[in-house]
């Protein structure tokens, strides 16, 4: 592991990142969800690819790089491109995972790699609206400390400013930004995901022009069982 000041806009980030087969020529970068860090790719792809030198990132507020920032998704973007210059990269691939599928459309690779990524914003069930009207109201009428009671779980142990980072980034629409994404992609799914439906995968596929879809049997981190395959897939569909 290995870490690298990166600054943008006034905004300082201790990025760590690994890297792999460091003596190869072309390089894949691997970006993780949110809630997730560059380990739980590296688990499922430094076995992979071998003719590639992997860059693994932990994005800020995650892993071994801490936040103390609001940040929004163009900002993440920014950090990962600032690090990969910094360490002299110019990747053939950059794959993202959930959330950091979006960084990566955002990167505008030569090929991108989409694994169950967000960015297409789906209906929310009833009752995660009723808890959002009533934080909005609560705020409106100044009680802000009783909007945490709503909180879902999975933000309940965030820092504030990760929490506004979440809010900004939460519900964002990158249709456009799939849609004008004109290079090579290769999109991967899982059939039973819950975080990011299936049907999302085949609207992101029908956005990018020059893109490939497959699905598996399997959830939201689906990947970590099938990463062989799609390495080969990867290898067979770069250009």
């Amino acid at each position: 592991m290995a870490v690298k000041n990166i600054a943008i806009f006034e905004k300082e980030f201790d990025v760590s990142y690994e890297i792999v087969n460091p003596s190869k020529k072309q390089d894949i970068v691997f970006l993780h969800g949110w809630g997730s860090n560059k380990q739980i790719m590296k688990n499922a792809f430094e076995n992979c690819l071998e003719d590639f030198r992997h860059i693994y990132i932990d994005m800020p507020g995650f892993g071994n790089t801490s936040n103390s920032y609001i940040l929004h998704t163009k900002d993440y973007a920014l950090v990962v491109e600032k690090l990969l210059y910094a360490l002299n990269s110019n990747p053939v691939v950059i794959a993202g995972h959930s959330y950091g599928g979006k960084v990566a459309t955002l990167l505008n690779p030569k090929n991108l790699v989409l694994l169950s990524s967000a960015g297409i914003v789906e209906d929310k069930p009833f009752n995660i609206k009723v808890k959002i009207f009533f934080a909005k109201l609560f705020n409106k009428l100044g009680f802000s400390k009783l909007t945490k009671a709503f909180r879902s779980k999975d933000v309940e142990s965030m820092s504030e400013n990760m929490y506004e980072t979440f809010k900004n980034v939460v519900n964002e629409d990158f249709t456009k930004q799939f849609s004008r994404f004109e290079n090579n992609a290769l999109i991967f799914w899982g059939e039973d995901d819950k975080a990011t439906s299936l049907e999302s995968g085949k609207k992101i596929a029908k956005l990018i022009k020059k893109s490939k879809f497959k699905s598996y049997k399997e959830e939201h981190y689906f990947f970590c069982k099938y990463a062989e395959d799609i390495a080969k897939e990867i290898k067979n569909g770069i250009l």
